[in-house]
């Protein structure tokens, strides 16, 4: 009986040691903590003026972040979705029209698409990059062709330069999807400044991430803020007035007053992250099969996502998982075989390189706090799981071909 008390004793010592080592996939709450004393004043400061719906918070946020940005104009809204379908109205996209669209991309960027009646057309990412392969688009320009809505994954720019070029040759307009990439370049020129009109979410776990739901468009163009500003707020500049059939989606006064607290931050935390994403580079090195992430020439990212691949990924995510190693999949079905697109008839094999990427990416945690000796960890824990495979990965559950 004492040689089994001992033995118990001996287990939960054992847990608790790995559950002191557990890394959580985002620490949001230690990011948010941070700046508490901030975030409180900001609330109060709401609270005192008695105004909750675009106010001087949403007005002061616009200007920051079209600065942010180097966009001439940034309009609030309620989230990154509305950001986009609003940007396709003020553009007269409709029924008809066709939006060429990665096929690798979160399922909102292509509801945006569908919520105004147009068609998306996909075009497969180059696979070391993860983004929209330019070389690509051309073939996929037809007649209809209105628009090319080139989203810039995982905190990565997408090759701007050589999209704008395209687009101007056959008079489309650039519609970028800047949800996941705050701050990153394309030589040397922000996202978020070269499309006619831009979406960007403000997610609670984006780089730039609110207390709740919020969003934003950027323009170069007055006649388009105009018109975004009118469609964000019923359809209406004037109250009761109502130009055309607009939406209710308007960024939220306190959220407006979290993101100004949290702006001024963005581009220490995108520089920590790119710290954490080099310490990762190195510490993976000769891991496996593991393909770590790759940087276009010309491009920086900001990593708001580290995706790395390998064809073991749901055996090495649940020995991750065993270990208090928290991960996420970005993303395990890509939008052609989603449920809510059967009627489109699209095929599995149609798009084979963003099958692929569904099948063998895994996203690490990373997070401006994300300490050298956690990264560490995640590195020894991958590299005991690909030891411990290494004599015969056949039998190892979740191989992908």
């Amino acid at each position: 009986m004492e040689t089994n008390h001992v033995n118990t004793i001996t287990q939960l010592a054992a847990q608790t040691a790995q559950l002191d080592q557990a890394v959580p996939f985002l620490d949001l709450k230690g990011i948010n903590l941070a700046l508490a004393p901030q975030l409180h004043t900001a609330l109060q400061d709401v609270l005192d003026s008695g105004w909750v719906v675009l106010g001087k918070q949403v007005a002061e946020f616009e200007k920051e972040y079209a600065t942010f940005t180097d966009a001439k104009y940034a309009i609030g809204v309620g989230n990154g979705l509305d950001a986009l379908h609003i940007a396709l109205k003020v553009l007269s996209i409709g029924k008809g029209a066709e939006v060429i669209v990665p096929s690798n991309t979160y399922i909102a960027t292509v509801l945006a698409i569908s919520f105004v009646g147009a068609m998306p057309v996909f075009v497969e990412p180059r696979l070391d990059t993860y983004n929209i392969d330019p070389e690509l688009i051309e073939a996929a320009i037809t007649p209809r062709t209105a628009a090319i809505m080139p989203v810039h994954l995982y905190g990565q720019a997408c090759e701007m330069d050589q999209m704008m070029q395209i687009a101007e040759r056959h008079g489309l307009y650039v519609i970028e999807d800047n949800a996941q990439s705050q701050g990153a370049t394309s030589n040397g020129k922000l996202t978020g400044s070269f499309g006619h009109i831009n979406g960007t979410s403000f997610y609670p776990g984006k780089n730039l991430g609110a207390i709740g739901d919020a969003g934003a468009i950027t323009t170069n163009d007055e006649n388009y803020q105009k018109h975004c500003l009118s469609w964000r707020n019923y359809g209406s500049h004037k109250k009761y007035y109502n130009e055309v059939q607009g939406f209710n989606s308007r960024l939220d006064e306190l959220q407006a007053a979290f993101l100004r607290v949290k702006l001024p931050t963005l581009a220490a935390e995108n520089t920590q992250r790119q710290h954490v994403a080099a310490l990762y580079n190195q510490a993976l090195q000769g891991i496996g099969d593991v393909v770590t992430p790759s940087v276009a020439d010309g491009s920086t990212s900001v990593y708001h996502l580290y995706v790395i691949r390998t064809k073991y990924r749901d055996a090495l995510q649940e020995h991750l998982q065993r270990n208090n190693i928290g991960t996420m999949i970005h993303y395990p079905i890509p939008p052609h075989l989603q449920e809510a697109y059967q009627s489109y008839n699209w095929k599995r094999g149609a798009f084979p390189i963003a099958e692929q990427i569904s099948n063998e990416v895994l996203s690490l945690p990373i997070y401006p706090n994300l300490s050298e000796g956690q990264v560490g960890r995640v590195a020894e824990v991958m590299k005991d799981f690909f030891t411990t495979c290494k004599n015969d990965k056949s039998d190892v559950v979740g191989v992908r071909g």
